[in-house]
């Protein structure tokens, strides 16, 4: 049985004409007629009575009709399928960064690369609230976000803590540590963004310097990586906090990352994505992600 001759069945069950199925089906009448004999010789059973005037289903064409709409359902389904899964392993993901991300992003990449060689990814770096605009949009499959635990229209799976660590003058006597205690930094000025630029950072940091006993006395602001690294490691004594995943891809020379005693100050990252998203779309990158929370 082949599949071509269930659908010329179909079409003569439902026009009930050989010729309006010929003309349906965009083929000759004899060709139509030839694999539907050819197919009840298969069967060993009449599908239709015919006259000069009248084509109409024989009892086993009546019983033969639903199977044959199965069949063609199946086929249209399994196509369907494969069509998605084509378009999965040809696919562009679009992905919004956040600031920080550091060793983990390169991490992320390179296990992209090696297990969905088939993927292109494409970076996208912008605000917290354009990010998550244009993936509410749909201009962005998805994007990294820090501190946010909602977020109108959108899903987060929580993927990894981002820890803390303290960055320092190589020459203060605090970086022959092997961990820094905040309450040590206590006669420090902090160099930090303003809240408005980055609240979640702020507050964590707030608080986590009350909780050891002092306010952080507010020095310089926090303005580029570069340029604060460098202030810190020639100007007074200054401190600032890095994520641990981001000092880790950077130069230093005058000034040292140092860890603090655990359970270091943290911020839960998570990805975002559209609730209509398809998850197996994003699957390369949700396990990456995974990969990366495990680490």
């Amino acid at each position: 049985m082949e599949l071509r001759q269930v659908r010329y069945f179909l079409a003569v069950a439902e026009e009930l004409h050989f010729g309006r199925a010929a003309e349906r089906l965009h083929i000759v009448q004899p060709t139509v007629s030839q694999q539907v004999r050819k197919l009840e010789r298969e069967l060993g059973l009449d599908l239709f009575d015919r006259t000069t005037r009248t084509v109409t289903l024989t009892a086993a064409g009546h019983a033969f009709l639903p199977r044959a709409r199965a069949v063609l359902a199946a086929e249209e389904a399994a196509l369907e399928a494969m069509a998605e899964l084509r378009a999965d392993q040809l696919v562009t993901l679009r992905i919004g960064t956040n600031a920080g991300l550091g060793a983990r992003l390169e991490q992320l990449l390179a296990d992209l690369a090696e297990d969905a060689p088939h993927l292109t990814v494409e970076l996208h770096s912008a605000p917290p609230g354009p990010r998550l605009q244009r993936v509410r949009d749909g201009e962005l499959d998805a994007a990294f976000v820090r501190g946010i635990t909602e977020s109108p229209g959108l899903d987060l799976v929580p993927v990894w803590r981002d820890e803390l660590v303290v960055a320092l003058p190589a020459s203060h006597p605090l970086a022959a540590r092997e961990h820094v205690a905040l309450a040590d930094l206590a006669d420090l000025p902090l160099r930090i963004a303003p809240r408005a630029a980055n609240p979640h950072l702020v507050d964590l940091i707030t608080t986590a310097c009350h909780a050891a006993g002092f306010t952080p006395r507010t020095g310089p602001a926090f303005t580029t990586d570069q340029d604060t690294l460098a202030a810190i490691g020639t100007g007074k004594p200054t401190w600032t906090v890095f994520y641990a995943s981001k000092a880790a891809i950077l130069p230093t020379t005058r000034t040292v990352f140092r860890p603090f005693p655990p359970p270091a100050p943290a911020l839960q990252t998570s990805l975002t994505l559209r609730p209509t998203t398809s998850l197996r779309r994003l699957a390369p990158l949700l396990a990456a992600c995974r990969k990366q929370g495990d680490a």
